[in-house]
């Protein structure tokens, strides 16, 4: 793992460092314990050598007796060290995907306009597992063969200095072999981390639409487009664990090639007289436990690549930048009048996406006010604006006279409600969904929000009746009875603008009635601000506002806009003459 990403997780890895110091001295203790091992087996070796009837029985025993309770303790010191680092690993894990899940609401919206939920999923999800594993497995495996080859080098150099200078070839050998591995399979650990976020991307859309896949009939261009994904992701995945694999065999070649030269030389030494038969068995033991490690690393290679990349993505999310704060200064607003003006608005999305061009208007505070036009006017832009969740490249916006920059963003959010066209429900019940945006909302709030929005029958039909539990974005009620439950949640509300986007372009006709009668209710002492492709539903409409490339073309009342005979008359004779023909 790469430096830089250390350093970056050594925050989160802080809060637990005395958990760390105790897995370590654990680990440094059942280690010791281990490399007395193969000491105690040399001594017992040469006290079964003394010669013909010599044979020193209890020295054998005692040190086969001390070699057991060595390796004992040490599986026991292993264990509980191994138990520590879980609780670390975890314990950062938990820590890592709160900072994610915080950092993602501080985000602009924009941000989640460019970067697909199925790839921000996959780095909460799936990478911090993968940080996990590695603190709490790889970790322990690394620390300990670390400490393993450090004391296993130590006992060859104290039974022969001589003999232990083979490795003086083989190590750095493999040293350099491991370094040129690793950044050549780094990249591709990157890679395959962006393949499968995209794969993940791909399916979490997929599985949300699975009645227009239905309907359309496009299960083959989209099983199709899910092959390339899947391949794209398998490919990435075999091409990352192709050159990880081929370290592992490259490294363990090395090490049999130092085993053999210890066994020759140390043999040669043996019948020199220079070396005893239990110090050479000790020596090809510890050799083994020096070699075993470097083996090891090399196999933990793909694991150590995989979590680099997994921890760059997830920190990489952390480092985004947030929204901007709120001016010195900031109001944050009680109440609102809801008198709003756009004055001379630009805003683009990119170079080559103008959106808005020199937008005027104004819209009377306690008003009913209409935004129509073309698909890709500029309409639902408006809404962003007003919310802040982008900001006009020129002109100005202002809420009863205060330019909305003025106003601290999460007050000026919670006096204004909206309404969209996608309702969003989430797994509770019917109730918790209604009261959402109103916390400490009584049940009775709920109910009577419910029937202001003609949504109450519906709701006490149920066997739960309020307490029905919705799963899956409310699947197993219809669109429309999901707008109605969101535009009961609008209700309860006490905000002082009210903005539907497309709020009824759901529902038939008898709900669009409905919801016209509750919009009688809705509009007492607050501004509606309504974006409606289906002009019936605004007829009522105090302004009428048309948009056309970027701009204001026409705007008045449904009567006089009508008369004008403009672009509002010819969508409006074009809507009826689908609806009569249909």
């Amino acid at each position: 793992m790469k430096k830089h990403i250390l350093r970056r997780l050594l925050g989160f890895l802080k809060p637990y460092g005395w958990k760390l110091v105790l897995a370590l001295a654990l680990m440094a203790c059942g280690n010791l314990l281990a490399l007395a091992a193969p000491l105690l087996s040399g001594w017992a070796v040469n006290a079964v050598g003394l010669g013909p009837g010599e044979t020193d029985f209890p020295g054998v025993f005692r040190n086969c007796a001390g070699m057991l309770g060595c390796y004992a303790l040490s599986a026991l010191l292993s264990y509980w060290t191994a138990r520590t680092l879980l609780r670390v690993g975890q314990g950062v894990s938990h820590d890592l995907r709160k900072a994610a899940f915080d950092r993602m609401s501080e985000l602009p919206v924009e941000y989640f306009d460019k970067h697909p939920a199925g790839d921000l999923i996959s780095r909460i999800c799936y990478d911090v597992d993968t940080v996990n594993a590695t603190i709490s497995t790889d970790l322990l495996q690394i620390t300990t063969s670390l400490l393993t080859v450090a004391g296993s080098f130590g006992m060859l150099l104290f039974l022969s200095a001589r003999l232990a200078c083979v490795f003086l070839v083989t190590v750095p050998l493999s040293v350099f072999l491991t370094r040129f591995q690793m950044k050549r399979i780094h990249p591709l650990f990157r890679l395959r981390s962006k393949a499968l976020g995209a794969l993940n991307g791909f399916a979490e859309e997929r599985v949300g639409c699975q009645r227009a896949i239905r309907t359309y009939g496009v299960e083959e261009p989209d099983l199709e487009r899910f092959g390339q994904f899947n391949e794209a992701a398998s490919e990435a995945y075999y091409k990352a664990d192709r050159a990880s694999a081929s370290l592992g065999p490259s490294v363990n070649f090395i090490n049999n090639l130092s085993l053999a030269a210890i066994s020759v030389f140390g043999a040669l030494m043996y019948l020199g007289g220079s070396l005893s038969l239990g110090s050479l068995s000790s020596f090809v033991l510890y050799s083994r436990k020096f070699a075993g490690p470097i083996r090891e690393a090399a196999n933990l290679l793909s694991d150590l690549q995989a979590s680099a990349a997994a921890a760059e993505r997830v920190l990489d999310l952390l480092e985004e930048d947030p929204e901007p704060g709120d001016r010195a200064g900031a109001v944050v607003p009680r109440t609102l009048a809801g008198e709003i003006s756009f004055r001379h608005v630009d805003f683009s999305y990119g170079p080559e996406k103008t959106v808005l061009r020199d937008f005027t208007a104004h819209i009377p505070a306690g008003s009913l006010a209409a935004v129509v036009g073309p698909t890709g006017a500029g309409k639902t832009t408006l809404v962003s604006l007003l919310l802040r969740f982008y900001e006009p490249q020129g002109g100005a916006i202002t809420i009863d006279g205060v330019p909305v920059g003025d106003y601290a963003r999460d007050g000026l959010r919670r006096r204004l409600a909206l309404v969209l066209q996608d309702t969003w429900l989430f797994g509770g019940t019917i109730a918790e969904n209604i009261a959402y945006g109103t916390p400490g909302a009584t049940r009775e709030q709920i109910v009577e929000a419910a029937k202001a929005a003609r949504i109450h029958r519906f709701i006490t039909s149920l066997p739960e009746g309020y307490d029905t539990v919705l799963t899956d974005e409310g699947a197993g009620i219809s669109k429309g009875q999901r707008q109605l439950l969101a535009i009961a949640r609008c209700l309860l509300t006490d905000a002082d603008i009210v903005i539907l986007d497309e709020a009824t372009s759901n529902v038939d006709t008898e709900t669009e009635g409905e919801i016209s009668l509750a919009m009688e209710h809705l509009r007492q002492g607050r501004t509606c601000f309504v974006i409606a492709h289906r002009l019936a539903t605004v007829r009522d409409a105090d302004r009428i506002l048309v948009l056309d490339q970027g701009r204001v073309a026409e705007q008045g009342t449904h009567r006089e806009l009508l008369a004008a005979r403009g672009i509002y008359a010819q969508l409006y004779a074009a809507q009826w003459s689908d609806f009569t023909k249909n």
